[in-house]
């Protein structure tokens, strides 16, 4: 079966080189559309693009407000002629044991199942620290936590991108979200990918800020600390350009200091709301 990637980013300089390169390999097309950034996000995608010339569908498309966020994915649905995609946004960097199954798995049961759900490893601070696991609060078919729909039948009928940014998602025919159609064919499969989304994702604030939601999603918070012997996805240890910048860098200490103060009441806050306890 054939498997296209969705990649939709604006100002992801950060993390952008190493999300496309932990999978392009094991698919067969990735449209990669850029909305307009000004950091060097399209110097990166010119970059990819020149080693995949095949693979890669670059486009720059108009930056867009929340409502118009739809749109663009609907565009980027309209342009895809595989028999499945995966969304994989800037800021996801995949080990190449989690792309294989998922692409396994579509080779396998792709005909009987409809959508494929994966967990994720949430960065927080810098790239050494990660979210504790009970910050999780995404709720797909009956399970809550760190996942993420990622895999998606292109046959469903009536398939269509609804719903602003922040509640954003694909829907059938009726307007039912997929997640909510037959929960049999929702697999889970236990493929993680490393998540930067709480991360600086572009050059620096400024440019991050210019990007929808971007501001809210940074956490000035102090996660746990990864092993010091932790395999990370191997496309880190992989030849880069020069201009894509190391994602090996340490807290600052001004985010270092806010995080001290702000990351009991966060742990204290998740505690509560797990419990039912309320404010």
């Amino acid at each position: 079966m054939s498997v296209w990637v969705h990649t939709l980013v604006r100002n992801e300089e950060r993390f952008l080189w190493f999300s496309i390169r932990s999978v392009i390999d094991h698919v067969d097309k990735l449209l990669l559309w850029d909305m307009e950034s000004d950091d060097r996000t399209p110097e990166i995608i010119k970059e990819i693009k020149r080693l995949y010339p095949n693979k890669i569908d670059s486009r720059t498309v108009s930056k867009v407000t929340s409502e118009g966020f739809a749109k663009v994915r609907q565009e980027m649905l309209d342009a895809t002629s595989s028999d499945w995609f995966l969304i994989v946004d800037g800021d996801e960097v995949w080990w190449d044991d989690s792309i294989k199954k998922v692409s396994q798995k579509i080779s396998e049961s792709g005909n009987n199942i409809e959508s494929i759900v994966v967990p994720s490893i949430n960065l927080v601070g810098d790239i050494y620290h990660y979210q504790e696991s009970i910050a999780g609060r995404y709720s797909l078919a009956g399970r809550t936590g760190h996942f993420a729909l990622r895999g998606v039948k292109r046959k469903i009928q009536g398939l269509s991108s609804k719903n602003p940014h922040g509640t954003w998602g694909w829907t059938d025919g009726e307007g039912k979200m997929i997640q909510d159609r037959d929960k049999t064919k929702i697999l889970f499969i236990d493929a993680p990918y490393l998540h930067a989304t709480h991360l600086l994702r572009s050059a620096n604030r400024e440019l991050d800020k210019n990007v929808i939601k971007r501001e809210k999603k940074l956490k000035y918070e102090i996660g746990n600390n990864f092993p010091k012997d932790y395999y990370y996805p191997e496309v880190f240890f992989r030849e880069r350009p020069m201009f894509v910048p190391s994602p090996w860098v340490k807290m600052d200490n001004n985010f270092l200091l806010r995080s001290v103060i702000e990351t009991p009441f966060r742990r204290i806050k998740r505690r509560i709301i797990k419990g039912g306890i309320g404010y």
